[in-house]
């Protein structure tokens, strides 16, 4: 009945990984962390930044919401910004859902 269950045996302390393993690992993994979600993540949030900071009146922008509509005023003072949905209907909205700025005249195409 050997055949069918293969003989379990303790396995040695020497066959044990090291210490030194352990910590390249550790480091391998923390910069596989680094590179493919702080620093790409990092990136992302200086270019919104900078894009928020370029806001100006008469920007056409779309909202992370899904609307899209024209500045009408920026508050430098504060981190609000009035922004005129159609002729009649505007919204005052933080500069941060500011989701990327249209090419002028896209309101006017759709």
């Amino acid at each position: 009945m050997d055949f069918f269950i293969a003989n379990a045996y303790a396995q040695d302390a020497a066959q044990q990984g090291s210490t030194a393993s352990l910590i390249l690992m550790l480091v391998v993994f923390g910069l596989i962390f680094y590179f493919m979600i702080f620093r790409p993540q990092s990136k992302r949030m200086k270019e919104h930044k900078s894009l928020i900071e370029s806001l100006a009146k008469g920007d056409e922008v779309l909202l992370q919401g899904g609307l899209i509509g024209k500045i009408e005023k920026v508050d430098a003072d504060s981190d609000m910004m009035v922004i005129a949905l159609t002729d009649s209907v505007s919204v005052t909205v933080q500069k941060g859902a500011v989701a990327t700025v249209l090419p002028k005249g896209s309101m006017k195409t759709l």
